[in-house]
């Protein structure tokens, strides 16, 4: 994925929500986007998939200007986690094999593992053949995000895009649910959009976005040492988690 000098505005809006904007995320590598809301970190990543066209020339995938690719073959190269996921009133298993033709029972199991799902599955009266209602109503926000992580990967796209989908999952579930990831997005180019430090500190590169523009990069541990946004964000998560402990 290249991005190239992209600025972006909105139809209808006067101000544009990413200026200027720059980088490369290598084929089966990380890159991680954080920064306050309203920054633009989801409107990057609903550029790649063509929600919104960028301008000609700004988003590459593969070295093709994303505006010349097909619109079904692009977004078939592309698994996204929304932050506010959509869930039909289906079976679970339904659910989470949307948009995947003859899905195995055991690839679908396989997927809620890899997002566990499966302990939450087995309190479920049927199982995977449980029905959720519409938009996922009888689930928790953490059981939908986790439904569509597990839609994501059973695609198993070669990109990846992850929109704050934890947000609804405690830290330690998190942890868990991001060490089993890792392994996944080795095999991926992903794209992933966080509030949390926790979750993208492992990333090969992070960009802090501020009002659009990208105002520091590096990875967690250069921008820890820079004492700049991403350090401040960090000491204050910290802050804030060692509160809830006590």
């Amino acid at each position: 994925i290249e991005v190239r000098g992209l600025t972006f505005t909105y139809p209808g809006a006067e101000a544009p929500s990413l200026a200027d904007v720059s980088f490369t995320v290598p084929a089966g590598q990380t890159v991680a986007i954080v920064g306050r809301t309203a920054s633009g970190k989801s409107t990057v990543l609903s550029l790649l998939p063509r929600l919104f066209d960028p301008p000609p020339g700004t988003v590459f995938l593969d070295g093709h200007d994303v505006r010349t690719l097909a619109l079904p073959w692009l977004r078939a190269q592309i698994a996204s986690v929304p932050q506010e996921p959509f869930l039909f009133s289906e079976t679970l298993a339904a659910n989470i094999a949307y948009g995947v033709e003859h899905a195995e029972a055991d690839a679908i199991a396989r997927a809620a593992g890899v997002a566990h799902l499966a302990t939450d599955v087995a309190g479920f009266p049927d199982g995977f053949a449980t029905r959720v209602g519409e938009r996922g109503i009888t689930l928790s926000g953490g059981q939908k995000q986790r439904t569509a992580i597990a839609r994501a990967l059973l695609r198993d796209a070669p990109v990846l895009l992850l929109d704050d989908c934890l947000s609804n999952v405690d830290t330690h579930t998190e942890e868990a649910i991001l060490g089993e990831l890792r392994g996944e997005m080795r095999r991926r180019t992903t794209l992933i959009v966080s509030h949390r430090v926790s979750t993208v500190r492992d990333a090969d590169l992070i960009l802090v976005l501020e009002h659009g523009e990208v105002v520091e990069r590096g990875r967690h541990d250069e921008l820890i040492a820079l004492g700049g946004h991403y350090a401040a964000l960090s000491r204050a998560q910290q802050l804030e988690e060692e509160i809830a402990a006590s």
